[in-house]
């Protein structure tokens, strides 16, 4: 078989697997075309061959699936023919059997499309009121008795229950989800452009009339082709539809009809195949306008789509309830829902676009402040306990640390200090970056609740950095010689529950914190198991709370009444996320970093110039540091073109670092042997330690100095300032080196944004910025609606929508009034799972 034929049919074998998602070829099969059209003239195919595989290609991107399907057979079926390299026709096979399965799927669809009445379109509503077009369109879109909202999509003409369940698999299941289902973009075809004028690979309008028109059989009548010449006065074009022979019936000479599509080339001349057409009398849903564009599913067209889509927007849109209240629309200068939806899906202009996307973003955030602020209020609404502590013991604490405190330490001290002191739960976040000293505002808060009698729990994600805490928090706490009086605990009174606790310590903690005597437990999950009993647990403490779901956090809290909430992360959040997702926490943001920390120094070193960091691991370590080698994968199996931490550290040992200690950690090790080896590791028994991500978050191990990250393009931001984290934690210069995974690699942009700065804030925006707010979210995305047009980098709109939230509360905080009665009813279908703890 010829190396073009042979190739083309692979990318058309992987389009198929795919179900025709125009991605079996990096930016679409199209992209092929240059090589390919070199090749197959070399091969000595035919012209018409070649013109027709150009044509096809070139057209694929604008399809539907279906559509795709049916042009993957015809082409299929060109290049199965005998002798095409020679230009010989005669002899035309069928489809091969693949083939004609793939197309199965496609023909069933266009067949039930030609089976479904097609509802004629109606001219869209201006200024939010229905025309009387659009009323009788509705009379005959649902009869007599018009539904609700809540009625099933197959109300719709032309919607049976094969289409019904087709939409249900994009979740359009009702009325509603339609009108509510808004474009993923948005194809401009409302700039008109005279023949004369057009330029090739545009996609424009043309209004013209036709001058004739006729179907032909193509590739001995394995295919129709109708085609037809256009003309407006200033010059005629060439248009052609594969296969849609009823086009002709449709548009007889002499009919002024819109096109609308990409200009091609053939022959020299400029053409168009299968443009969008209407006749220019009826309401341009396809053409001459700003034409919405959905997203679909496997034998789902647009254009159908489309036409049912403006059969529920131009009936319901105008007759919606706006359910934000007058005062909130006049102060931000909104424009009404009804107009919104109309513009959203079927805009009059571009302004008018961007006017209904500024609303419909603002609404999801209103909702979304509104309930956040409900959460706060209504836990704040609760009594807590008062600890107020005395100045004069608190500056004595103060005076007892190691260090002096940044003047963020003492900041977040002093909002820790008032919210204890308020009678109200406490339910603070402190967000510090890697290092900032968060555990010390954790300490500070434990000793004022047990300087009263109360117990303290602080939860954290892993055994190790449990460990760390209680190493760390003894320091600061636990009276270690007879002349420290003034230390709030003694060794007694805090203790460490994990896993790996003797069963036989476990029971005497359980005993101590049921009747008192253990006043701070620090621990993992195990602190919420139910045969843990606390005698008076008022502060709860979690840390690097998003790897803890909202059932979890439930559960702590659950063992005391009313406990203040403490949570930290060392995940910088952009404020803008601060502002929405978290509003319901009180913010403590610790921007500052304790004096003697060097920043990071971070390097990108292309994969051919490994040895120069191997190198400066040597030379540090020769200096009595230690070092970190990070790996994406567990082993080379999941990955034949990614390096892996077992069989690197395997080749590390045996032939890089052959008289240095190499340890080895990652993800599948029992949690008993992860112990182990940081342990080791953090003890000086490795001079590096070869490891995946496990060791992202908390591992203090201030003698290590230089972080080696392998295929680092393979991680966000947030991911790699946390691994960077991991040194640079005692007052020795530290080093952060990132190697991609190839050449081509080196150009990642997260890879040079973390050369430049060591801010972590920075970091944050950035990575909101590229992955979006999933990386910052974790289990919190499960209490509201998914954000359909709100940009959560938007700090503007963010801002605007949290001052009138709070406006609202300040007068009506419970949405009781009348004229607030539809914002509640919206409030809380947007809110699908009700109050839920979200902090």
């Amino acid at each position: 078989m010829l190396s073009s034929i042979e190739k083309l049919q692979k990318f058309f074998r992987l389009e198929i697997e795919r179900g025709y998602d125009n991605r079996a070829v990096v930016g679409g099969l199209d992209k092929i075309l240059p090589a390919w059209e070199s090749e197959a003239r070399s091969n000595k195919l035919s012209d018409e061959i070649i013109q027709l595989i150009i044509t096809g290609l070139k057209t694929y991107p604008t399809l539907e699936p279906v559509q795709r399907a049916e042009a993957i057979v015809e082409m299929t079926a060109q290049l199965e023919a005998p002798g095409i390299q020679k230009g010989d026709e005669t002899n035309q096979q069928a489809p091969s059997p693949a083939a004609k399965q793939a197309a199965e799927p496609a023909a069933q669809a266009s067949l039930e499309r030609k089976e479904q009445p097609r509802p004629r379109p109606q001219p869209a509503a201006s200024k939010g009121q229905p025309s009387n077009q659009a009323r009788r369109a509705s009379a005959r879109v649902y009869g007599t008795e018009t539904p609700g909202l809540d009625a099933s999509v197959q109300v719709l003409q032309g919607v049976g229950s094969r289409l019904a369940q087709t939409l249900s698999t994009i979740g359009l299941n009702t009325l509603e989800d339609l009108l509510y289902y808004f474009p993923r973009r948005y194809d401009d075809y409302s700039q008109l452009k005279p023949i004369n004028r057009l330029t090739f690979g545009e996609e424009t309008t043309v209004l013209g009339t036709v001058q004739s028109v006729h179907t032909r059989p193509i590739r001995n009548g394995k295919m129709q082709m109708t085609e037809a010449v256009i003309s407006d006065g200033t010059g005629a074009m060439r248009v052609n539809w594969f296969n849609q022979p009823w086009l002709a019936s449709k548009m007889p000479a002499g009919t002024q009809v819109v096109l609308a599509g990409k200009i091609e080339q053939y022959m020299g001349r400029l053409t168009m195949t299968n443009p969008e057409m209407e006749p220019i009398e009826t309401e341009h849903l396809h053409t001459n306008r700003i034409v919405p564009v959905y997203s679909l599913t496997a034998q789902l067209n647009q254009k159908n789509l489309r036409r049912m889509m403006f059969q529920t927007i131009s009936y319901w849109a105008p007759r919606i309830t706006d359910y934000l209240p007058e005062r909130v629309r006049g102060s931000v200068k909104l424009i009404d829902l009804s107009t919104a939806l109309l513009n959203i899906h079927f805009p009059e202009s571009q302004d008018m676009l961007d006017i209904a996307r500024w609303r419909l973003a603002f609404d999801e955030i209103f909702l979304l402040q509104l309930g956040v602020l409900s959460q706060k209020r209504s836990w704040q609404q609760a009594s807590a306990q008062v600890f107020d502590a005395p100045q004069e013991w608190l500056d004595q604490q103060i005076t007892r640390l190691p260090f002096a405190l940044t003047g963020a330490q003492a900041r977040s001290i002093a909002d820790v200090r008032s919210d204890l002191a308020s009678g109200r739960p406490m339910d603070r976040l402190i967000q510090g970056d890697v290092g900032s000293g968060k555990t010390v505002i954790a300490a500070i808060a434990a000793a004022i609740v047990t300087r009263e009698g109360a117990q303290a729990a602080i939860m954290a994600p892993t055994s190790i950095l449990a460990e760390q805490h209680f190493r760390s928090i003894s320091r600061l706490l636990i009276e270690t010689v007879e002349e420290d009086s003034q230390a709030p605990l003694k060794p007694e009174e805090m203790r460490l529950l994990i896993g790996d606790t003797p069963e036989n310590e476990k029971q005497e903690i359980r005993a101590g914190l049921e009747n008192g005597s253990i006043k701070v437990v620090i621990g993992t999950h195990a602190i919420i198991e139910s045969p843990i009993q606390f005698n008076r647990l008022q502060l709860a403490v979690i840390d690097e709370q998003h790897r803890f779901g909202v059932s979890q956090r439930a559960a702590l809290r659950s063992k005391g009444e009313n406990p203040h909430l403490l949570v930290m992360t060392a995940t910088p959040i952009p404020r803008s996320l601060a502002l929405t997702v978290y509003g319901d926490l009180d913010l403590s943001v610790m921007d500052e970093m304790p004096p003697g920390r060097q920043p990071v120094s971070t390097h990108v070193l292309r994969p051919v110039e490994r040895e120069r960091g191997y190198n400066l691991m040597r030379s540090q370590i020769e200096q009595g540091r230690q070092a970190f080698i990070i790996y994406p994968l567990v082993e080379q199996g999941d990955s034949e073109d990614t390096l892996a931490a077992v069989e690197e550290h395997k080749r590390l040992q045996s032939a890089i670092f052959t008289k240095l200690r190499v340890g080895l950690m990652h993800g599948r090790m029992k949690q008993e042997d992860k112990d182990r080896v940081m342990n080791s590791f953090r003890k000086g028994d490795y001079d590096i330690l070869v490891s995946t991500t496990v060791v992202e978050v908390g591992v203090d191990v201030p003698n290590a100095t230089v972080m080696l990250i392998e295929g680092a393009n393979r991680f966000g931001l947030a991911q790699l300032h946390q691994l960077r984290g991991r040194v640079g934690r005692g007052s020795d210069q530290s080093f952060c080196l990132l190697i991609p995974d190839n050449e081509d690699a080196m150009e990642n942009e997260r890879l040079s944004v973390m050369s430049e700065t060591n801010d972590g804030f920075v970091l944050a925006e950035r990575d909101l910025q590229q992955r979006g707010p999933g990386e910052f979210l974790g289990t919190r995305q499960a209490g509201f609606s998914e954000l359909k047009l709100a940009n959560l980098t938007d700090v503007r709109l963010i801002e605007k929508a949290r001052q009138q939230a709070l406006a609202l509360f300040e007068d009506d905080p419970e949405l009781s009034a009348p004229e607030n009665q539809p914002l509640a009813k919206r409030l809380q279908e947007f809110w699908e799972n009700g109050k839920g703890d979200i902090s």
